[in-house]
């Protein structure tokens, strides 16, 4: 039997959830796929078929067909480990909503600037979990290509905007993200205690500085930007090509434009960026 979505299909987005309490017949594809997605949350970021398939309320054989549609579709993406996750699509899709779109809208002509004089690709990210979701970049056609697109999902600990972000961040992040430091390259840290000297030195210094860790070929400076009562609410940094050995001069650019933003965002009512998050 095939299905044809109406209007009288549509639900609202807050009883979507509700979807796996109907039965299959019920559901249209578009229906399965939301119930799919659906299952993600805060505290299911990374979830096996069976554990998408009972949370969805759909047969292991219809959300086996559901997720490879969606991997490929990049609305899911699979992990080493056979786990699922969000994918990219859906993270861009996420920027569109007012909360990232503020950040970014305010963000771009500071962002601007430090282009303007670093000529570096410039990028700013914020805390999304155990990952660092890049809101937004600047790259001109003659920077370094990097894997930090709007949407991407950077490690915390192999990035140096997320590094600052991890820094700030709440020790139960922490603790997490100690516990699991798989390489990216050779230079990645993967020795916690390292690591957590690191940390404790990029708190002291304002700022975090990343030398191939993430990419072959790149190395990456950040700085943090503030909102109220001097909360970290995100990470604002250039991506430079490894030969550039001297990536820390364009530190007074960062802190001054990071300074900047802060207090724009403050001005403007978006500060509490870490609340609504």
């Amino acid at each position: 039997m095939q299905y044809q979505l109406t209007f009288t299909d549509w639900k609202p987005a807050f009883i979507i959830g509700s979807m796996a309490g109907k039965s299959n017949d019920e559901k249209s594809v578009t229906g399965r796929a939301f119930s799919v997605l659906t299952t993600f949350d805060p505290s299911h970021r990374h979830q096996t078929l069976t554990s998408i398939a009972k949370r969805a309320g759909l047969p292991l054989s219809t959300t086996h067909r559901l997720v490879n549609e969606l991997v490929s579709l990049d609305a899911l993406s699979r992990s080493a480990d056979g786990t699922y996750e969000i994918g990219s699509k859906i993270w861009r899709l996420g920027i569109l909503a007012s909360l990232h779109s503020d950040l970014r809208e305010i963000a771009l002509p500071y962002m601007e600037d430090v282009y303007q004089l670093t000529h570096g690709a410039v990028q700013i990210g914020v805390l999304d979990g155990l990952r660092c979701l890049i809101v937004e970049r600047i790259a001109g056609s003659r920077t370094l290509s990097v894997l930090s697109k709007p949407g991407a999902r950077l490690p915390l600990y192999a990035s140096g905007v997320g590094k600052v972000l991890l820094s700030y961040g709440p020790k139960d992040v922490q603790d997490a993200v100690l516990q699991s430091l798989d390489p990216y390259t050779g230079k990645t840290i993967t020795d916690a205690k390292v690591l957590s000297s690191q940390l404790a030195a990029i708190k002291e210094k304002g700022f975090a500085y990343s030398e191939e860790e993430l990419a072959i070929g790149a190395t990456s400076l950040a700085v943090p930007v503030y909102g109220y009562g001097n909360r970290v609410i995100a990470s604002l940094g250039i991506v430079a090509p490894a030969a550039d050995t001297d990536l820390t001069r364009f530190l007074p650019v960062l802190k001054v434009s990071a300074s900047a933003l802060s207090k724009k965002l403050i001005s403007s009512g978006t500060a509490d960026l870490g609340q609504r998050l």
